[in-house]
């Protein structure tokens, strides 16, 4: 199934299932029982959504971030091998591991936000996993149990800022800067996410394109490591890193524009799409 959260036509905030061209309004039935989709989730309920709800064509709502209100969003920076390359590094000992808000994070369809403080505003496509049950020191042998499903990511970052120090977090937490969905995928509906693809593409120009079997962390550990240090959620959102190929150590660079597009494709997961405006 592919899960998502919307605001209706009526601007009531909640939250179903997605087709291609409708969504359907579980939480209209079912939100006494779940106040919303990390609910579900935590119960181990998305069963229950599976053709519940009115039906609304999908132009005529606005896309929340799957999960709207994660516990926390966990980002994995250095974890495909090209980028690594691209940026001049060694591959780090462990995952390097930062922090984003929920205010960072806007859904498919809704503007990327360029802030006022720069220019210097890059596009880092990635795939997300979504946390299902609740797990402390959790084994890569017992981690793929632990997947809720997938969703697309798109890592907006302000250069610069990100820069200012060895910590990520200023240039990776801009009001709306970053991007999630359009819908979580359920990993039941997933063959082999290894197997998949990931494109960025910047005005329809392909900019990054990588296998997810490139992770220099792969899906397994990243949750062992993290699960270590912290118990993960329902609904915790991981951000698993980005390929090689971001504007930054593009020549010339590519920062990211009021008017320009952003496409991230991940076979098998969906397409996350945004366009870019300026801060007001």
């Amino acid at each position: 199934m592919k899960l998502v959260s919307f605001i209706d036509p009526n601007g009531v905030e909640t939250y179903g299932t997605m087709t291609v061209d409708t969504v359907r309004d579980a939480g209209a039935t079912l939100r006494s029982k779940y106040a919303d989709l990390r609910a579900v989730l935590a119960a181990g309920a998305t069963a229950e959504l599976e053709g519940i709800g009115a039906e609304s064509d999908v132009a005529s709502v606005t896309l929340l971030p799957p999960i709207p209100n994660p516990d926390k969003i966990l980002c994995v920076g250095l974890n495909y091998m090209a980028h690594i390359k691209e940026t001049g590094r060694d591959k780090p000992q462990y995952p390097a591991i930062f922090i984003r808000h929920p205010s960072s994070l806007v859904g498919h369809g809704t503007p990327l936000v360029r802030p006022k403080a720069s220019k210097d505003f890059d596009y880092e496509g990635e795939l997300a996993i979504v946390i299902g049950k609740a797990g402390r020191h959790i084994s890569t042998d017992d981690a793929w149990d632990y997947i809720a499903g997938y969703t697309c990511f798109n890592d907006g970052s302000i250069r610069d800022f990100q820069a200012h120090t060895s910590q990520f977090w200023p240039g990776k937490s801009f009001e709306s800067s970053g991007s999630i969905g359009p819908a979580l995928i359920t990993s039941d509906d997933v063959q082999d996410v290894t197997q998949s693809t990931l494109t960025t593409r910047v005005n329809g120009n392909v900019e990054q394109n990588a296998g997810i079997d490139d992770l220099a962390f792969s899906i397994p550990e990243i949750i062992a490591y993290a699960s270590t240090v912290i118990k993960l959620l329902p609904g915790d959102v991981i951000a698993t890193g980005t390929p090689g190929g971001v504007g930054k150590f593009r020549k010339p660079q590519l920062y990211l524009e009021p008017g320009m597009s952003v496409d991230v494709e991940i076979t098998g997961v969906g397409t996350l799409s945004n366009g870019i405006v300026d801060e007001v």
